[in-house]
């Protein structure tokens, strides 16, 4: 199977394929171009650490930097210059993927400050001060789901702004974010707005496996991450058959969807394809860092579809369980950890703009 034939026959599967990265010589080189030519590549998303390292590596970005410092942007308002005149070229790429498909594929995504994940309100102040600067339709603005993130979910689902709900990690925290999505486009319908607001909920897979390889016998390794995502991606199914989906549907709705992130393989020894491999599902979007993408290009495998064995899924939680492992606890302590490591990249990111920032100045 060719390099095209195997990413193509991953879309044709019903999944959509995103890139986890975005950075400046990505658009300029005409390489963001040809994945989505060659490698079907549907949409993307970014963070913070992704945007250091384009920093840290090259100079794309200097000018830029130097240009803005000089018209007074510092700091965090630097930083979403840089990133949203990035996304936008991004958008515009996909745009066109974005309206073949109805509005289903072909986003891009810009997260919040992380800094503000308990803070409802900032949340969705800034998520809805974000979307409108854009202007593209087709961006998703990133909320962690967090309880305070959960709350802004909803009103910004309400006011409108398309939300990628991250740093979901177990079956319980999918259906808080799923509910939070779905009343706010109930209170839409109520309102007699337009109810078709599209949202994604995304599911961090690896970071399971990272946490209890330590604590697990070699067999059972990597096996976690995607057991928990059979019985999200189950909880999901079940979730869009109740009457109450079904009717905001009726009413103009679309489903939110499932995203797999954090697919990188951690362990060294797991195939490098590893989730891409195990996490095929229609209607679902994975997001594969550049180097799983090609990866998997050029030796990706296709098992069964996700969730067509459910038991095999719960039997391998149960025996995590049974080796020791609290699944909620452990959810709760992904969850925690995941903001904690957003945070660091946040502020590791704003030093790195101002160091920049100090150094283009005596050029």
């Amino acid at each position: 199977m060719t390099e095209i034939a195997r990413t193509r026959t991953l879309h044709d599967l019903g999944q959509s394929i995103w890139l986890d990265t975005i950075t400046r010589e990505l658009l300029d080189s005409g390489t963001l171009q040809r994945y989505v030519d060659q490698y079907a590549v549907t949409g993307l998303t970014t963070n913070p650490t992704i945007f250091d390292q384009a920093l840290e590596s090259g100079s794309a970005y200097d000018n830029e930097i130097r240009n803005r410092s000089v018209a007074g942007r510092f700091g965090e308002d630097l930083f979403f210059d840089l990133a949203i005149s990035d996304l936008v070229r991004a958008a515009d790429i996909f745009r066109s993927i974005h309206d073949q498909t109805n509005f289903v594929d072909g986003w891009v995504s810009l997260e919040v400050p992380p800094t503000l994940s308990d803070d409802a309100d900032s949340t969705l102040r800034i998520a809805t001060e974000l979307f409108s600067r854009i202007k593209r339709p087709n961006v998703l603005i990133k909320i962690p789901a967090t309880p305070e993130g959960i709350v802004a979910i909803e009103h910004a689902t309400f006011a409108g702004v398309p939300v990628n709900a991250t740093l979901i990690f177990s079956r319980e925290q999918y259906l808080s974010v799923a509910d939070a999505w779905l009343r706010g486009v109930e209170r839409r319908i109520v309102a007699g707005l337009d109810p078709d607001i599209r949202s994604v909920a995304s599911v961090f897979v690896s970071r399971w496996d990272a946490s209890v390889a330590d604590s697990i016998m070699t067999e059972k390794s990597n096996r976690l991450g995607i057991a928990m995502a059979n019985r999200i991606y189950d909880a999901s199914r079940t979730l869009h058959a109740t009457p109450r989906w079904q009717r905001a549907m009726n009413a103009g709705a679309r489903p939110q969807r499932l995203l797999w992130a954090s697919t990188g393989t951690k362990d060294s020894r797991a195939p490098d394809t590893l989730y891409p491999s195990a996490l095929v599902a229609p209607f679902t979007v994975v997001t594969l860092p550049e180097k799983t993408l090609l990866a998997f290009a050029d030796h990706g495998e296709f098992g069964s579809l996700l969730g067509e064995d459910l038991k095999e899924a719960e039997r391998t939680i149960a025996s995590h369980s049974e080796a020791g492992v609290d699944i909620d606890a452990m959810a709760a302590k992904l969850q925690t950890e995941g903001v904690a490591s957003f945070v660091a990249s946040w502020n590791k990111v704003l030093e790195r703009i101002r160091i920049k920032t100090e150094a283009v100045a005596l050029r």
